[in-house]
């Protein structure tokens, strides 16, 4: 998972946040032969509702459905009638895959990154 995480480079307590997604149960996985292709997080923190914290796709693992994958599983386990998910404006891909997936824009949120404001989806469960 550490090597397909393209955040990690950029910030170091990005490992121990992963360790703590897969200590606490949250975290799925995708395999792509021997290999993982992709990691998801689904989460409870958000008002009570699901919440789809991250979705990670390995860079040659793009464009494989894995992502797709990934959501759809969560929107057929979630444990609340109402999935969250969010990502920023700039992340044309995530937007798309969430779309795809059913989900329609919730709302925004200003100020979590400079001059990328957070974009809210929402879908019901399934």
């Amino acid at each position: 998972m550490l090597a397909l995480d393209t955040v990690l480079a950029g910030e170091p307590g990005r490992g121990v946040q992963i360790r703590h997604w897969i200590d606490s149960g949250c975290c799925y996985v995708v395999q792509a032969g021997a290999c993982v292709g992709a990691y998801g997080v689904l989460g409870y923190h958000f008002f009570g509702h699901g919440f789809i914290e991250m979705v990670m796709v390995g860079e040659r693992f793009r464009r494989q459905g894995l992502g797709i994958a990934l959501v759809r599983h969560f929107q057929a386990h979630c444990r609340t009638p109402k999935l969250f998910a969010s990502t920023n404006l700039s992340n044309r891909q995530m937007q798309a895959l969430l779309t795809t997936a059913g989900f329609r824009t919730s709302g925004f949120i200003d100020n979590l990154d400079d001059n990328d404001p957070e974009i809210v989806y929402f879908a019901r469960s399934r």
